[in-house]
């Protein structure tokens, strides 16, 4: 057994972070400046997106999206019921109804036919969430969207840098928001990118920040000018210089980051792979996983213990998990105000009650990935019916 605990993920910082930080510290500029947009404009050439705005979460560029395009009372936006809260709140947030709907058995992505299914005449967009890293099936959604007159947005939170048939998840023209939290595949400590076609993000540009027409870096710099309109009852969701000089650093990093993801994923999937209490996570074969998460599901039936038994006895081995996710249905403010039953999505349902994510992040040594495999195979030998 470890003698030292395991944390569930850990960023990767090291000096190269930390030299540009002191450097946009050292500069004329720590809020938005210039920094912030080599970050936009990287990050957008990576992907080969349309345009790219960084913000201060995720959280932000989904509400700043759903905001630009102008949805709010009277209207509902189809979503997932396996997400975080955030992906939810921010429907709420600009006053339209959340629909939630169920998911795929194998991959734990929305279910197109769900989808189908829930849109009413009041529907005005679908927000996908691409779980875990692996991407939706998103030739059937905007088929369905285009049809039907509706706009998409992605939640590519654990999705970078997926694809989807060959294409970057963030490379064409609808919204697509990503995060940069501290857990993420890069991080900038907090913060986000939305990315989509050129005139709407610098729409969304505006909004998310106060819907002023010009902001700080074009009033202040050399040349700016002082004047300024608002145009908009925008937001505050900008990134500081500081953030994006950690993603700076995080980006020319991202080759080595995926591939000792999939390495662990690789150790992992062998471990597991013939041992009937597990079933492994999903990866298509039209799709690149980004693998922000290893989501292990237990098959409860060939154990004596539940999944959070599991989880204490792997926390006993010095093992860090997490769940991913209490589906929205089931948190109190959802439930109470929408009148949810917990199955009424009953693909989400039953496989929350028996999933966990396991450690999975660049930092781990190969000892460490060892000690993962022998906690949790030892807690299967002592726990099997």
């Amino acid at each position: 057994m470890r003698s030292k605990f395991l944390p569930f993920a850990p960023p990767f910082i090291s000096n190269e972070e930390i030299n540009e930080v002191t450097d946009a510290l050292k500069s004329d500029w720590i809020t938005t400046g210039p920094k912030t947009k080599s970050f936009e404009e990287e990050f957008r050439g990576l992907l080969g997106s349309p345009s790219a705005l960084a913000l201060n979460s995720c959280t932000g560029a989904l509400h700043t999206a759903l905001a630009t395009l102008g949805i709010g009372p009277g209207n509902e936006v189809i979503t997932t019921a396996m997400t975080f809260t955030s992906t939810v709140n921010v429907i709420e947030h600009v006053g339209a109804k959340p629909v939630l709907v169920d998911v795929e058995a194998d991959t734990l992505n929305i279910n197109p036919q769900e989808i189908a299914d829930a849109i009413t005449t009041r529907t005005k967009a679908i927000m996908l969430v691409h779980y875990a890293g692996h991407p939706v099936d998103l030739d059937s959604i905007y088929d369905l969207a285009k049809e039907r007159g509706l706009f998409v947005i992605e939640d590519a939170a654990h999705a970078f840098p997926a694809e989807y048939k060959g294409r970057k998840i963030g490379s064409g023209k609808n919204p697509v928001a990503f995060s940069f939290y501290a857990t993420k595949n890069i991080t900038t400590a907090e913060g986000g990118m939305l990315t989509g076609e050129e005139t709407f993000i610098e729409n969304a540009r505006v909004i998310s920040l106060h819907g002023m027409s010009h902001d700080a870096w074009k009033r202040y710099d050399k040349g700016g000018s002082w004047y300024y309109e608002v145009i908009y009852p925008g937001f505050k969701y900008n990134m500081t210089d500081i953030q994006a000089a950690i993603g700076l650093a995080q980006l020319k990093k991202i080759g080595y980051f995926q591939k000792r993801r999939r390495e662990i994923v690789t150790a992992y999937n062998e471990a597991f792979r013939d041992k009937d209490a597990l079933e492994l996570p999903v990866e298509r074969a039209e799709v690149t996983h980004a693998w922000h998460l290893y989501v292990l599901r237990l098959n409860l039936d060939v154990l004596t213990i539940g999944r959070d038994r599991f989880i204490e006895e792997l926390k006993k081995r010095n093992i860090g998990t997490s769940v991913h996710f209490i589906p929205i249905h089931l948190h109190p403010y959802y439930r109470d105000k929408y009148g949810y039953k917990p199955k009424d999505f009953p693909v989400a349902y039953s496989n929350y009650l028996r999933i966990l994510s396991l450690p999975l992040y660049p930092r781990m040594t190969d000892e460490d990935i060892a000690d993962v495999i022998e906690a949790v195979l030892d807690i299967i030998e002592r726990y099997k019916r």
